[in-house]
């Protein structure tokens, strides 16, 4: 049985999110976030910028959360304000429902209506958004962006994406894992291709459940060793070593959203890094994971995404349950 390291207080404030400040930094300059109980009669609201704040009980509860359906109202009569820097079908769609279903009214705020670091410095944003809303969830560029907006607010502030990591993701992914086999814990997760930040929340989640995770990527792909290390991740550029006996296999797009002139570079770096029924047939009958969008013949073969063993579509329902437990716990409306 794989071993839960104290690994979140291991890792130093730049392998959490470059970048960034840690949430100890931030709870410095704003009372009562960390506090999980009630604090003068009112609820103590908690923020999601990354997985490696989250302890490893709490992150089961933010999963078992998810699992329910039964999870109230707690958003009734209030607004969650969602800033998009970056647009996404799946984050958008999956966070409304998620809102809706708590009883809330869900506000899609697009760039170019705030200006947010640019027109308008993301503490003043944050400070007028909480004047209307009772979550703020933001996807960002910058994830420098988010600390600032939650250092601003009492409010809790929720990360739906920034360019070092995307907790929301990994919520639903490590539900989806759970769902599959039963647990967390002891499950091996191969990750093929660039360690982004996908990679880098799961990684963390892995980490604090007890997972083992490998990841195969070609040289300047992957984590720092620092940072690798930390976490208890093994990492090698040989993707058939990674998945053998995995019982999940993970890929994402060779070319992300803003990379475009470093498109060329990415796909010959990455060529050989596609999931294909060869590579699949490595594991232990493992299945398949991405969190889309993908780009079919690229990263990911038709027979693969689209095969028996494919958890694609699971992932993507849960993207609506892991927004809704996530919520309900920044909320502190369940225990």
């Amino acid at each position: 049985m794989r071993r839960r390291s104290r690994w979140w207080r291991r890792l130093r404030p730049h392998h959490r999110r470059p970048g960034a400040a840690c949430a100890a930094d931030r709870a410095a300059h704003r009372r009562g976030h960390w506090n999980h109980d009630q604090e003068g009669g009112r609820l103590v609201s908690r923020d999601i910028l990354t997985i490696a704040d989250l302890e490893p009980g709490t992150l089961e509860t933010i999963l078992d959360l998810s699992a329910r359906a039964d999870l109230g109202r707690p958003l009734a009569g209030k607004g969650v304000a969602l800033v998009f820097q970056k647009p996404s079908a799946r984050t958008r769609n999956s966070m409304e429902m998620a809102a809706v279903q708590l009883g809330g009214h869900p506000v899609y705020i697009q760039k170019d209506e705030v200006g947010l670091g640019t027109r308008e410095s993301a503490e003043d944003v944050a400070r007028t958004l909480a004047c209307y809303h009772s979550v703020i969830a933001a996807r960002v560029a910058d994830h420098g962006l988010l600390d600032r907006m939650a250092a601003a607010v009492e409010i809790p502030v929720l990360n739906m994406l920034s360019d070092s990591n995307h907790p929301l993701q990994a919520l639903a992914d490590l539900l989806t894992i759970r769902q599959i086999a039963g647990k967390i814990e002891g499950v091996k997760i191969a990750w093929v291709g660039d360690a982004n930040n996908v990679c880098r929340s799961l990684a963390e989640g892995c980490a604090a459940l007890g997972a083992e995770m490998i990841i195969a990527s070609p040289e300047g792909y992957g984590f720092a060793p620092a940072e690798a290390d930390a976490l208890g991740i093994r990492q090698t550029v040989d993707p058939a070593e990674a998945v053998k006996g995995a019982r999940f296999v993970y890929t994402d797009v060779w070319v992300s959203m803003g990379q475009d002139d470093e498109a060329a570079a990415r796909r010959e770096a990455l060529g050989t890094y596609s999931v294909d029924a060869e590579l699949m047939a490595r594991t232990d009958d493992a299945w398949f994971l991405h969190c889309l969008p993908a780009r079919r013949g690229e990263e990911v073969a038709d027979a693969v995404i689209d095969g028996p063993r494919s958890a694609v579509w699971r992932q993507a329902e849960n993207r609506m349950h892991s927004a809704r437990g996530a919520m309900a716990w920044m909320l502190g409306e369940a225990r």
